[in-house]
């Protein structure tokens, strides 16, 4: 893969997420993972994908995921993603993301409004390359 270019993925048909939206009156709250501080906020989703917990805005949630079951979605949208040829962090719409050399940046979005970075191996194991 040419590492200075996206490519498009999706979700693999057997990555089932569960997940159980925020839908209470609060002012949400915050927490760390993947190298900073990430705000969750009334109305966004708890996600738990392959035993990693996270969380995600109710806008990016409902524009590419789909109900399969109760408290079960699959991600229905197709991502840009490339590979990253040196560390460094990535703004997100719940905080900031850190990531290494060969972990991937990922895209929801072309303006890159909402994105975000998965380590390699997660990335490799959750996502497929779509053929076009």
């Amino acid at each position: 893969m040419d590492k200075d270019h996206y490519s498009l993925y999706k979700k693999k048909q057997n990555q089932i997420i569960t997940a159980v939206q925020l839908d209470l009156d609060t002012s949400g709250f915050t927490f760390h993972k993947w190298g900073g501080e990430q705000q969750c906020r009334a109305g966004d989703w708890l996600v738990n994908s392959d035993d990693d917990c996270y969380t995600v805005t109710n806008l990016s949630f409902q524009k590419t995921y789909t109900r399969v079951s109760p408290g079960r979605y699959l991600k229905h949208a197709t991502v840009k993603a490339k590979q990253a040829l040196t560390a460094g962090s990535v703004k997100t719409q719940e905080g900031q993301t850190s990531y290494q050399a060969g972990d991937y940046i990922v895209k929801n979005t072309e303006d890159e409004s909402d994105s975000y970075a998965v380590a390699k191996d997660p990335f490799n194991r959750l996502y497929e390359l779509v053929n076009k």
